[in-house]
């Protein structure tokens, strides 16, 4: 049987050698195992052409048999593979609400518990306003984009200056001059082309706001100056949306989440009056340390995420409070007051109501 082995061996590198093609190796071989099952078939028993073939024609009919199997189960596979690129999905096709690219870019998403598949369809489905495209605009915005926030709309009314860029870190060198509100669009666009941006390069006023606020699901404020915080309050308390609130003052932030309508307090509950002149400075006036504002956004986005895909515990009803200077943090509660004018108390309502 060595025999031949050996030289079937032969006839495929002799026609390697002599470049035959693999068609015209593959009939020598079949010709010599034709002529090895032959001699079986034909000769006596004894005979020694037939003992040095092996003495029997089983295994080299079973031999055949394998053979046949195996390039019967390539020539299967081949056909299959080729159906499949032929008649298979583009790969950027739709793939339920998502594309494919949109899959591999939320894919830490999806495999974490809390947020799966459901959770980013959630997020996808969403619109979520952030007022102010500054300090505290920047991060947020730039991971409600990251993490497939499917609408995000941007007010400011603001242009882009040389003395934002030590912390508002969507905008760049060459933003200089521009509006705030497509600078951060032109950054958000570019990490992320699957989500729709909405840019209002206006000062929010309170005629526009009710209605504008409507629009959305969730409200982030990251404006620094009361007027515009009181604003913004009474109109999402008036539009029923949960607003994630942010502050910074030189190493010191704060966020929580105001939202009577889940029995939390509102903005006017926790400060009933703006602050006398100058004891609440401005960043322009008191100063920021730089990367303050990426960990008060960071965390305000991050509170935006749980809200939309039901993830953990919101910061309802509570307060964090980071201090930068000497890396600590603490919660304090909130509670609604009955005479706020803005909510009424909505929020002691509420809390009785589940009682």
């Amino acid at each position: 049987m060595l025999t031949v082995l050996l030289c079937a061996a032969a006839i495929w590198l002799g026609g390697m050698l002599t470049g035959l093609p693999r068609r015209l190796r593959w009939t020598g071989i079949g010709l010599l195992w034709l002529a090895v099952v032959l001699a079986q078939l034909v000769l006596p028993e004894g005979n020694g052409l037939r003992a040095a073939t092996g003495g029997s024609a089983a295994p080299w009919l079973l031999l055949a048999g394998v053979v046949g199997l195996v390039m019967a189960y390539r020539a299967g596979l081949g056909a299959l593979k080729k159906r499949a690129a032929t008649a298979g999905p583009e790969p950027d096709a739709p793939a339920g609400p998502f594309r494919d690219a949109e899959l591999r870019r939320y894919a830490r998403h999806v495999i974490l518990r809390e947020v799966g598949g459901p959770g980013q369809v959630r997020l996808k489905n969403a619109r979520v306003l952030v007022i102010g495209a500054g300090g505290l605009g920047s991060p947020a915005l730039m991971y409600l984009a990251a993490a497939g926030v499917g609408t995000i709309g941007i007010v400011d009314d603001d242009t882009v200056d040389s003395s934002n860029l030590q912390r508002q870190i969507i905008h760049a060198d060459d933003d200089i001059g521009r509006a705030k509100v497509q600078s951060a669009a032109d950054r958000m666009s570019a990490l992320n082309p699957f989500v729709t941006l909405r840019t209002y390069n206006r000062r929010l006023e309170d005629d526009a706001a009710a209605a504008l606020f409507g629009d959305y699901d969730l409200i982030l404020d990251g404006t620094d100056n009361s007027e515009t915080r009181y604003l913004v309050n009474r109109a999402a308390v008036g539009a029923g949306k949960p607003l994630i609130s942010g502050a910074i003052t030189q190493w010191e932030g704060q966020v929580s989440v105001f939202d009577p309508a889940s029995g939390a307090p509102c903005y006017q509950c926790i400060f009933p009056q703006a602050p006398a002149p100058g004891l609440a400075p401005s960043c322009a006036e008191a100063g920021v340390i730089g990367p303050l504002p990426g960990v008060i956004g960071s965390i305000m986005a991050l509170e935006a995420v749980k809200l939309l895909t039901g993830a953990g515990a919101v910061l309802r009803g509570e307060m964090l409070i980071y201090d930068a200077l000497w890396g600590e943090t603490r919660k304090i509660r909130l509670a609604p007051r009955a005479d706020c004018p803005v909510c009424h108390g909505q929020g002691l309502a509420e809390a009785a109501g589940k009682a």
